[in-house]
């Protein structure tokens, strides 16, 4: 039931329905803000949560969706993509941009569509977890359907994808 969840996490749900996903967003009693948070609440490995996180790409809002279990390298990222620089956006930059607080950044459900990256490690994972929209709110995906929900482009993230991979 939409009209129970806080008007972000709303708005997120939305934009799930109206891209055909079948995945609730549920509210947690307990905050989901950082991947091992959420991922104690749900019982689930810390890879299985897809953290998105806003960056600067030349200036430019960038989503990456990367799993829990590591960190981006903004670096090696901004090589592949041919970038000159990646940086961390700010709290104000991260609620421009998604319309959304940081710790609740979901995949959807921005006031316009962001170029996203998805970290090839989260196809490990049958199911994943993403954010809802708030500190509190998550819903189930695949690696698959956030491609395609997102427009996203798959890429390794990070160093030690690039080692393994």
């Amino acid at each position: 039931m939409t009209e129970t969840l806080p008007p972000s996490a709303r708005r997120v749900a939305d934009a799930l329905r109206a891209a055909g996903v079948a995945g609730q967003v549920t509210v947690l009693p307990d905050s989901a803000r950082t991947a091992a948070e959420a991922a104690a609440a749900l019982g689930c490995p810390v890879g299985a949560i897809a953290n998105s996180l806003v960056f600067l790409a030349d200036g430019e809002p960038l989503l990456v969706l990367t799993s829990g279990r590591h960190r981006v390298d903004t670096v090696g990222l901004a090589q592949r993509l041919g970038r000159e620089r990646i940086s961390r956006a700010t709290p104000e930059q991260v609620r421009a941009a998604t319309g959304q607080a940081i710790g609740g950044v979901a995949p959807v459900g921005h006031p316009a569509p962001l170029e996203t990256v998805v970290d090839v490690a989260l196809d490990e994972h049958a199911q994943v977890w993403a954010a809802g929209g708030t500190p509190h709110s998550i819903f189930p995906t695949t690696f698959d359907e956030l491609v395609a929900i997102t427009g996203g482009t798959p890429l390794v993230v990070a160093d030690d994808e690039v080692a393994a991979g």
